[in-house]
């Protein structure tokens, strides 16, 4: 102890080495801070206590993420409540969030942002709160229509064959795609990465063309071995492949874009016979997902999972959003419980259902409904467009990216669909198990988590209506009200230690990143 008056020696060097922590913290998150954002977005950083936290956004773009003041609890007095969370009902564990980092977004980060934009934007994205904490990421292989040329990973001229894969190369991703991967794994080394091929070399078509046609048979142990020889190669650039589809949207062949269409009886017998067989005992495990298409055929993943011997290799089921609605994944969850479903591909756009905004669309029917459908993780398309929807080669033409660069300054602006994944993303962390919630308010969507790291709640709250909600909230003894804008979205985080691992976060910020490997020196119908 010190002497009366004088704090303890242990006392003085620990406020000297906190304060130095700040004092770096302070100089290090202006740096890291996109100015665009509204200053509302930051979250309070300290211990939780016993209110409620919250942040609401308004389809009519008054409040983005903006956080509200807490809110105070009271104890359950058993009345009937609007919300009821009950946490010791749980449904799948969460994978995370994410968008795809296609060519056009690569090439947009890497050649019309200047080093400390790039740095900056990355960071917002894939940090940690205050950060998206985006954890998932989709690649191409190959080009799609968010590419800036047509190419695969080994072109010949008209006429000749490669079944060897001699001429195999990833040169087309040397200079902007895999750089932009490093640099996105460098911020959150814990990446989660799909891949998924638009279509396979020209010559090994139907078609003998990449567009249109179908893989022809003599050579599906050669294409399955083109996908491997992916996933070696992207490995030895420092880059793991978490999960591989077979091939995007196999229902569909475009006509101004790379694509194949691959029925059911070929995508099991080439998992079954050679893409499965040759990823079984590779360590780390690449996961095989099906199907990577709409909602609106069910009967597509089921019937390849149905099959004896594909169905072991098939870790789940890959979803878009375009068509149907995602109901189609608990269809397909309880035939197969033990299959994880994941939504792959959804774009938002300028078209006449976007006239008032997408914020409460992409929150409540792609979001909400699909985790509450099973969905372990959730990746939005196009990571970053420019502000004429590109630049891209053939298919869409209206979608927007997540965020948009502007092609000349670089300067950021966030869309819709940012804030509708903001409000899930910067809460539910990585591990959340999905826990049970009831609501008996017509046109109020629900659903809420529990986070594994601090036990803190997340429940997300959907208000669709035109007019103001009054909504009450009792999970265990613990009871809150609150009253939800007209076409709102609103996050409450309680309990657990939310406001500690905060800190704890900020710190492995910081002091605990993991370096990546340099790089090596030198794809629809209904909503889209």
């Amino acid at each position: 102890m010190g002497e009366r008056g004088n704090p303890p020696r242990w006392t003085t060097v620990s406020s000297f080495v906190l304060i130095s922590v700040l004092a770096l913290a302070a100089l290090y998150l202006p740096r890291r801070t996109v100015p665009a954002p509204p200053p509302q977005i930051v979250p309070a950083m300290r211990p939780l206590g016993p209110a409620v936290e919250l942040w609401v956004s308004t389809q009519d773009r008054k409040l983005r993420l903006a956080q509200q003041p807490d809110i105070d609890v009271s104890a359950d007095d058993g009345a009937p409540a609007d919300v009821v969370v009950d946490t010791s009902k749980t449904y799948q564990s969460i994978m995370g969030f994410g968008a795809a980092l296609t060519d056009s977004s690569a090439w947009l980060i890497q050649n019309r942002m200047n080093a400390l934009q790039r740095d900056d934007l990355l960071h917002e994205l894939f940090g940690p709160p205050p950060g998206l904490n985006l954890n998932m990421m989709r690649l191409t292989i190959g080009a799609s229509d968010f590419s800036l040329q047509q190419y695969t990973l080994d072109d010949l001229p008209f006429g000749q064959v490669d079944p060897e894969l001699q001429h195999f190369n990833t040169a087309a991703n040397l200079r902007d795609l895999i750089p932009a991967v490093h640099e996105v794994l460098a911020v959150n080394p814990g990446l989660h990465i799909v891949a998924s091929p638009w279509s396979a070399p020209a010559w090994m078509k139907t078609s003998a063309n990449l567009i249109g046609g179908t893989l022809l048979e003599p050579y599906e142990s050669t294409y399955a071995q083109y996908l491997v020889k992916y996933i070696d190669t992207y490995r030895s650039y420092g880059i793991p492949i978490f999960a591989l589809t077979l091939q995007n949207e196999p229902g569909f062949v475009p006509v101004t874009y790379p694509g194949m269409e691959l029925s059911a009886e070929q995508r099991a017998r080439i998992i079954a016979q050679y893409l499965g067989p040759a990823l079984a005992s590779r360590k780390p495990k690449t996961r095989i997902l099906g199907w990577d298409h709409n909602w609106d055929q069910p009967a597509q993943p089921s019937s390849v999972l149905a099959d004896p011997d594909a169905s072991p290799y098939v870790d789940g089921i890959a979803w878009h959003c375009y068509q149907g609605n995602p109901s189609a994944q608990t269809e397909v969850h309880r035939a197969y419980p033990k299959k994880d479903a994941y939504i792959t591909e959804c774009s938002g756009g300028d078209w006449e259902s976007s006239r008032n905004g997408e914020l409460i669309w992409f929150a409540r029917d792609l979001l909400l409904a699909g985790l509450r459908n099973w969905a372990r993780g959730v990746i939005y398309w196009n990571l970053a467009l420019d502000e004429d929807h590109g630049p891209h080669f053939g298919g869409c033409d209206t979608c927007k990216g997540m965020v948009t660069i502007d092609s000349q300054t670089g300067a950021v602006s966030r869309n819709d669909y940012y804030y509708a994944f903001a409000h899930f993303s910067r809460f539910v962390l990585p591990g959340a198990v999905r826990v049970n919630s009831s609501t008996t308010i017509k046109g109020l969507a629900n659903v809420a988590f529990r986070n594994a790291d601090d036990g803190s709640i997340v429940l997300v709250l959907v208000n669709g209506k035109t007019d103001t909600q009054h909504v009450s909230v009792v999970q265990d003894k613990t009871r809150f009200q609150y009253t939800l804008p007209p076409e709102s979205v609103a996050t409450f985080v309680w309990g657990g230690k939310h406001g500690e691992n905060v800190w704890r976060r900020l710190y492995q910020r910081f002091f605990e990143r993991t370096p990546v490997p340099p790089a090596p020196d030198k794809g629809t119908t209904g909503r889209r």
